[in-house]
């Protein structure tokens, strides 16, 4: 059963915690993870991309030249894609990339993520991640002292102090418990738990 370091928010450790191997002890699924990181970075492609093409420029309405007879290549336009001002030829509309996976896929995913951070050690538990006001400067130096650089912080619901202190901190990204990312999880260095905030993802995605 895979284990993880309780620390307080000076960053000492005050225990050792047993994680879940439902969650946090299977063997990583490359490929399925692979997929959902995909997956994601399609959805967030805005598809706003647009071009004319050549029944869309302006003018070339008249025939520049007789089709015969001035040696010159026979034209019908002067906004066929080979002129100066003309169209594109398989110009870029606005589309949709995004496409749905099956939610079995998204949950081995992420417990393939959380399995692979805890085998690597780096995922820290934090016995109550708490900040009595919103100060930047507060949660850089706990981060600091667990060693995070780009991290994901999780508490089991949204917490405006951690949130609004730790916004501004590059490489930092705060999430709640049931609303956990596979790519920000990939993105991260380490995985920041509150106690309570682990029990509710082992509770859910077990």
């Amino acid at each position: 059963m895979p284990k993880a370091t309780v620390v307080n928010m000076t960053g000492t450790k005050v225990g050792e915690v047993e994680l879940s191997d439902a969650v946090f002890g299977i063997e990583p699924n490359e490929a399925v993870v692979h997929a959902v990181v995909k997956n994601h970075l399609a959805n967030c492609r805005q598809g706003t991309q647009s071009a004319l093409t050549r029944a869309e420029v302006s003018g070339g309405g008249i025939k520049p030249w007789r089709q015969k007879g001035t040696g010159r290549a026979r034209q019908g336009s002067t906004r066929a894609p080979q002129w100066t001002h003309g169209g594109v030829v398989f110009a870029p509309k606005p589309r949709d990339y995004s496409y749905s996976l099956n939610k079995k896929v998204k949950r081995l995913a992420l417990k393939s993520v959380l399995s692979a951070k805890a085998a690597e050690g780096n995922v820290i538990v934090v016995d109550s991640l708490e900040l009595p006001e919103i100060k930047t400067k507060a949660m850089k130096t706990f981060l600091d002292s667990v060693e995070a650089g780009k991290a994901v912080v999780v508490t089991p619901e949204v917490n405006d102090n951690v949130v609004k202190s730790a916004r501004n901190i590059p490489g930092v990204v705060t999430t709640t418990a049931k609303i956990l990312s596979v790519y920000d999880i990939v993105n991260a260095g380490k995985l920041i738990v509150d106690q309570k905030a682990l029990a509710v993802i082992e509770e859910v995605f077990a």
